[in-house]
């Protein structure tokens, strides 16, 4: 039995880079993209190929697997390993060199490929296979897969593009990989010269077999190429190290002819008549894996033809004569980049789209990307579903229909004893069905776990066995990766369900889109690791705060996986209680942004919130969480006490404002916002004794409505506009009233007793027993989890608002995170109480109310340009349509950047977060604000987003109400 601590020590002594044998790092480790968990003893992150040979000889003298590692996103399960996981994406992630014209770079096997492509684009170069995950996989893993992506019926596999390799075996040699024998290890140029027929007649010839060992690259007539052998090998033969990779001269310009078919079987049947125009991708994907907003050609299925050129005529020529060729129900061609990138999104987010059944049933990988000649892909796709309506089962295939090549995930039941023994039967079948097709079992992917047991299916024993010699000469110890491709382990042993706890877990949250099911919720991560890319584009937020650290454990991927363990209750043993779930969702800023980001809807904001309310049940919680998420209260005392100016004088004197920031857990950075002089609500009433009003809306309606005689819209007086920028609500007053609508503020009486009837009942007996309060959304309690509370509030609320609920009025929330908290949270948490969903129902920013109740109103023209960021809230929650409109309208010309200000409510004012917020303020917000010419509107919704803005850039950013306002002269 292995001393871990020995090991652990020897390695430490060995090596130069980290070795990390903690829960956390073993936690973020054991799963891939797969439907597989192995728990490994520890995590090293070498700095050069001198620590991967130490790494490997320590590993070997104690007996310990190694398994090597890139951006985790494997989906057959080749990623997971017992013994020591080698991460090269800590260190080993550099491109070394990049030569124009030779076209061709020097990486390191922990490079995400996007950074190659970025550094290519400059010259006109770029790197032929693109798969769906080029954001966060690296080099290393496509080679250890053979990856292609949508490109490769243009420029091929990833072994069609590597020229040389730089390997550490298990026993310490360095080779030097590349054609006519170089870099062989001993023994195997004269096993596989002794095979050669067998290598001439055991692999099918298809554009996408990637199973098994590529041993017919060792044939003679093929240059006996080493490194190209090696590719697809899964980590099971040697370490790389480097690689020499081909580039591949970009287009110019580039046109995207989306056709369109009845179903995927017509769309299959046509890709490969296609191909003799030369097109550089042929994608196809079916009606139940499009979002319903897409804008697509009339059809039940698609395919995605990319054609390229010198000129972007060219590039449109080459498509419509694609799309003549090809016989159509509809067709759309898209020359302009961003609607093609749009397009080409629905595309890639179908790996984590087609997690979700339509009707939200749980879908998962395993076969997810069998091939077969392109001719013969229709045909299969019928057999296919055949198959799976023989076994009870479904599922949406998708993918690379010009190279044969379908993408599955299907509603297998990976948690019950029969529903996994249907998933081995089904399994047996269909590889046998891929076989009759003449295809390969995986086609992009590798064999991993999923499908090794099956080979001899595809190459019977003797080539099998051949397989196990070579695995043999590399690995003489089997110390890489066992377990994979040769002398797997079974199809249904190591999945990462059965940890899981059988029963549902109790929890505050009603989770409606997984059944109640905590447990069906943290499922849903299946390591896709979108949230891993480094840089997002457009309006996209998810995850700024692993943007930010770059550290996996940061990530929405890296957090849900610790929950994961958390509920298996194996290496993370404390529930609940655990330090490290809470540390990694210390930094998680609640932003939302993986709620709509997240191909498969994670809600980590929505994870921390559960798992802060019962970390710290019946506990001491960090003082932030009473000074910040009760912020309602104490501002609220202030209002009443009318005590503002000494509240703010007081925060201005520097050593009193540090005691009161240490006190509260504020970061010493921070500067304590001013509280505002005069509350907007007191405002209101002393507008109302000015201009009379009408009857309000229900009881304790002596806040009255507005003028006008338009459509009533109640105005949610929130914590900050109420107390901190009241100017806001101010603006909105002015702009709606503009409009011709009639505005009101929610009531502040709260009738006694039992509500009678339909709650607009206002009896004497109610009334004498009524209360005074205040509308809260619980935005506060809910980021700090103090869930109860946050319940208590949002009864409160819902009880004053019964009168509101009792009309048709619209709810407008000029704060973004405030609409969100009513619109999702609060139904979600009082999921037994159904004036939430009704209330929630009711909730309108400030542009949809415009647009859905002034429609006619015709706002005042600017004409100036804009910057500023999308709220994260508004983005991942509320939608942002009804503001370009808005926007557009009068004449607010520009786009806004994405991301989070990273100030998010609470998260930026707590100690020790300020660094983590400046670099996620850093990362778009403040480089867009930066870089405006004079005279832009800095536009910015959420009141932390203007404090931000003003706190590190000293710039005043303003609600689209305020400029709006302003305009109104």
């Amino acid at each position: 039995m292995t001393d871990l601590r020995e090991l652990r020590e020897g390695l430490r002594a060995a090596v130069r880079g980290e070795v990390d044998f903690g829960t956390t790092a073993r936690a973020l480790t054991t799963m891939d993209a797969s439907n597989y968990r192995r728990v490994p003893l520890g995590v090293v992150a070498p700095r050069d190929a001198d620590d991967v040979a130490a790494a490997l000889s320590v590993c070997r003298t104690y007996g310990v697997p190694v398994v090597p590692r890139g951006g985790g996103t494997s989906i057959a399960g080749q990623a997971t390993g017992t013994g020591v996981v080698l991460d090269f994406t800590r260190h080993m992630n550099r491109l070394l060199s990049l030569d124009p014209e030779a076209r061709t770079a020097v990486v390191q096997p922990g490079l995400v490929l996007d950074r190659l492509q970025e550094a290519a684009a400059p010259n006109g170069l770029r790197f032929g296979p693109d798969p769906s995950t080029h954001g966060r996989c690296t080099l290393g893993g496509m080679i250890g897969n053979n990856s292609c992506g949508s490109h490769s019926v243009a420029w091929g596999t990833t072994a069609d593009s590597v020229r040389r390799l730089s390997v550490v075996t298990p026993r310490g040699e360095r080779l030097r990989p590349g054609q006519a024998w170089a870099g062989a290890p001993a023994g195997l140029r004269e096993l596989a010269e002794g095979e050669l027929a067998r290598l001439r007649t055991g692999f099918p010839e298809l554009p996408r077999r990637i199973s098994g060992y590529a041993l017919d690259a060792l044939l003679p007539e093929k240059g006996a190429d080493v490194a190209r052998s090696f590719c697809g090998s899964e980590g099971t033969l040697g370490v790389l190290t480097e690689a020499v990779v081909d580039l591949v001269r970009a287009p110019r310009a580039r046109a995207l002819a989306v056709l369109a078919y009845a179903d995927e079987t017509g769309a299959a049947e046509a890709a490969a008549g296609l191909l003799e125009h030369g097109p550089l991708t042929v994608e196809g994907m079916a009606a139940d894996l499009v979002p319903a907003a897409a804008d697509l050609p009339r059809g039940g299925a698609w395919l995605f033809v990319e054609t390229g050129g010198d000129t972007e005529g060219e590039a449109r020529a080459r498509a419509e004569t694609i799309v003549r060729a090809a016989d159509v129900l509809d067709a759309l061609v898209v020359t302009d980049p961003a609607r093609q990138r749009t397009l080409w999104r629905i595309r890639e987010d179908a790996s984590g789209t087609a997690t979700r059944m339509p009707d939200g049933t749980e879908a998962w990988p395993g076969w997810e990307d069998c091939a077969v000649p392109p001719a013969r892909l229709g045909a299969y796709l019928r057999d296919f579903r055949g198959l799976l309506a023989d076994h009870g089962l479904r599922g949406s295939p998708y993918g690379h229909f010009g190279d044969g090549c379908i993408h599955v995930r299907i509603d297998f039941d990976l948690l019950t004893g029969p529903g996994v023994a249907r998933f081995r039967r089904f399994s047996e079948e269909l590889a046998d069905l891929v076989v009759a097709h003449g295809g390969s079992l995986s086609g992009e992917h590798g064999d991993g776990q999923a499908r090794a047991e099956l080979l001899p299916r595809m190459y019977g024993p003797d080539m099998v066995a051949l397989f196990e010699r070579v695995k043999g000469v590399w690995d003489p110890d089997d110390l890489l990766n066992p377990g994979m491709l040769v002398r797997p382990a079974p199809l249904d042993t190591n999945l990462r369900f059965s940890v899981l706890p059988s029963e549902p877990v109790d929890v505050a949250f009603g989770y409606p889109s997984d059944g109640g099911d905590f447990s069906a919720a943290v499922r849903r991560c299946v390591g896709v690791a979108k949230c891993r890319t480094t840089s997002v584009s457009g309006p996209a937020v998810m995850c700024p705060s692993f943007r930010a650290t770059g550290e996996e454990e940061h990530s929405t991927r890296g957090r849900a996986r610790l929950l994961h363990e958390m509920l298996a209750g194996e290496l993370v043993t404390d529930g609940w209680q655990s330090t490290e779930v809470r540390d990694a969702l210390d930094l998680c800023l609640s932003c939302k942004g993986c709620r709509s980001d997240c191909p498969v809807g994670v809600d980590m904001a929505t994870y921390k919130a559960e798992f802060l309310h019962h970390h710290y049940a019946g506990r001491r919680r960090p003082a932030a969480h009473y000074a910040m998420g009760r912020l309602p209260v104490w501002l609220g005392w202030v209002a009443r006490t009318r005590s503002a100016g000494v509240v703010n004088g007081l925060a201005s004197v520097g050593p009193l404002a540090r005691v009161a920031k240490r006190l509260g857990g504020i970061a010493e950075e921070r500067e304590i916002p001013r509280v505002a002089g005069e509350t907007f609500t007191r405002w209101w009433r002393g507008r109302k004794a000015v201009v009379p009003s009408g009857a309000g809306v229900g009881a304790g309606a002596g806040d009255g409505d507005g003028d006008g005689t338009g459509d009533l819209v109640v105005l949610w007086p929130d914590t900050f506009t109420e107390h901190l920028s009241p100017s806001v609500g101010q603006a909105a007053v002015r702009v709606l009233e503009a409009a011709g609508l009639r505005v009101a503020l929610p009531p502040t009486l709260r009738p006694g007793g039992r509500p009678v009837g339909d709650g607009r009942s206002r009896s004497a007996a109610r009334l004498l027993t009524a209360r005074r309060g205040r509308v809260c959304c619980g935005l506060t309690y809910l980021s700090t989890g103090q869930l109860d509370h946050a319940r208590t509030v949002l009864r409160r609320t819902l009880d004053l608002m019964e009168p509101v609920l009792a009309t048709d009025a619209p709810v407008v929330v000029l704060e973004p995170s405030c609409a969100a908290a009513l619109r999702t949270d609060a139904p979600e948490l009082l999921h037994d109480d159904p004036r939430a969903a009704r209330l929630a129902a009711r909730v309108r920013t400030f542009a949809e109310t415009l647009e859905q109740y002034a429609p006619h109103w015709a706002p005042p023209v600017l004409d100036r340009p804009v910057t500023g960021q999308t709220h994260c809230h508004q983005h991942a929650v509320l939608g942002d349509t009804a503001d370009r409109g808005l926007r557009a309208a009068a004449g607010l010309t520009g786009e806004l950047s994405g991301g989070c200000c990273g100030l998010a409510g609470n998260f930026g004012f707590e100690k020790g977060h300020y660094e983590v917020s400046v670099a996620c303020a850093e990362d778009q917000l403040l480089p867009a604000v930066r870089q405006a010419p004079d005279g832009t509107v800095v536009l910015a919704d959420g009141f932390s987003c203007r404090t931000q803005l003003e706190q590190l850039a000293g710039v005043r950013g303003r609600h689209l109400a305020e400029v709006l306002a302003e305009a109104l002269g």
